[in-house]
C-alpha cells in the first residue's frame, strides 16, 4: 500500500484539485465521490474506481476491507489529518474515489419522459431532484447552461447515488430541446397555469423545471405546445421548493400512470449504457 503523509504529494493535491475546482473536473473528467455507498454504487452500475484513497484510521474496519478485495488492488491510504482536509464530512471513515464521469450522448429525439432544469443552482436541490427521477422511473436529466454542475461531490453526496441510474446531461440549450423534443413539455410554475392534479399526466413528458428565484425562463416558457401546470397551495405561501415541486409532478405522473393500469407496480425505463 502506498501511504501518503505530506500534503505536497502529486496525488494528494491531484485529489483536492478535483474536490475542489469544477475547472479541474472539467478539464480531467473525473470527479470524487465520498462513502462506501457511492463507492458500491458506482461499482455496480460502472464496474472500475480510477483510484481509491482510505484514511489511516479506518483502513481495518471489515467493510473497507470487503470493499479493498473487491477492487483487487491496494487503495491510497491518507494520513488521517489530509483525509480530513478533502473530505466534506466531518470525521468520517469515507473512502474518497476518483471515478470517470459518465458522458452518454444525447439522443436525437427526446421521445420518453425527461426533466429539463433550469439554471438550478442549489446542490441539495438538485440531488434530491435526481434521487426522485429514480423513484419515478425517469432516466433522463438535461441540465440548462448556467446551472450547478450535476457532477460535483456536493450533489453526488446529495443524490444518493441516483447520478448513476440516470442519463444525465449539462449545458443543453434552449435550441437543442427545441429540436429534439418529440413529446410533450409540461412547465411547472406557481400561478397562472392549469391545476397539475385537473390534468392528464399519463402520457410521455419532458418536465421543465426553473431557478430557485428567477423560475422559468421566458424562453422555455414560450417553446410552441408547453402546457403550464400549478400546483395548488394556500395563499400564505408564495411557490414551492424546486425539489419538492418536481417531487409532486413526478409522483403525480406516477400515481395517473399506475391508477390506469390497476398496479402498484413501477416500471423504470433505464438510460442505455452503450
Amino acid at each position: 500500500m502506498t501511504a501518503i503523509r505530506s500534503s505536497g504529494n502529486d496525488l494528494y493535491r491531484s485529489l483536492l484539485r478535483l474536490c475542489t475546482s469544477a475547472r479541474e473536473r472539467r478539464r480531467t473528467g473525473l470527479t470524487v465521490i465520498e462513502g462506501l455507498h457511492l463507492a458500491e454504487a458506482y461499482l455496480a452500475r460502472h464496474g472500475e474506481l480510477r483510484s481509491l484513497f482510505v484514511p489511516e484510521r479506518a483502513l481495518a474496519l471489515p467493510e473497507h476491507a470487503a470493499l479493498i478485495a473487491r477492487l483487487g488492488r491496494a487503495p491510497l491510504v491518507l494520513a488521517d489529518p489530509l483525509f480530513e482536509r478533502a473530505s466534506q464530512v466531518g470525521h468520517g471513515n469515507g473512502p474518497l474515489a476518483v471515478i470517470e464521469v459518465p458522458d452518454p450522448p444525447l439522443p436525437e429525439r427526446l421521445d420518453a419522459d425527461a426533466l429539463y432544469l433550469d439554471r438550478i443552482q442549489d446542490p441539495g436541490n438538485l440531488g434530491t431532484i435526481l434521487r426522485t427521477c429514480v423513484a419515478t422511473g425517469v432516466a433522463t436529466v438535461l441540465l440548462s447552461p448556467g446551472a450547478t454542475e450535476a457532477w460535483s461531490p456536493k450533489v453526488l453526496r446529495a443524490g444518493m447515488g441516483a447520478h448513476f441510474h440516470l442519463a444525465i446531461h449539462e449545458s443543453v440549450p434552449t435550441a437543442v430541446l427545441r429540436e429534439r423534443a418529440a413529446v410533450g413539455l409540461l412547465a411547472l410554475r406557481a400561478r397562472d397555469a392549469a391545476c397539475i392534479y385537473d390534468t392528464d399526466l399519463r402520457a410521455p413528458a419532458v418536465w421543465l423545471l426553473g431557478n430557485e428565484g428567477g423560475g422559468l425562463a421566458e424562453e422555455l416558457s414560450a417553446l410552441p405546445g408547453v402546457r403550464a401546470l400549478a400546483i395548488p397551495q394556500s395563499a400564505g405561501v408564495e411557490s414551492l421548493n424546486v425539489a419538492t415541486a418536481a417531487a409532486v409532478g413526478l409522483y403525480e405522473q406516477l400515481r395517473q400512470r399506475r391508477a390506469a393500469a390497476g398496479s402498484c407496480t413501477v416500471r423504470h425505463s433505464a438510460p442505455d449504457d452503450r
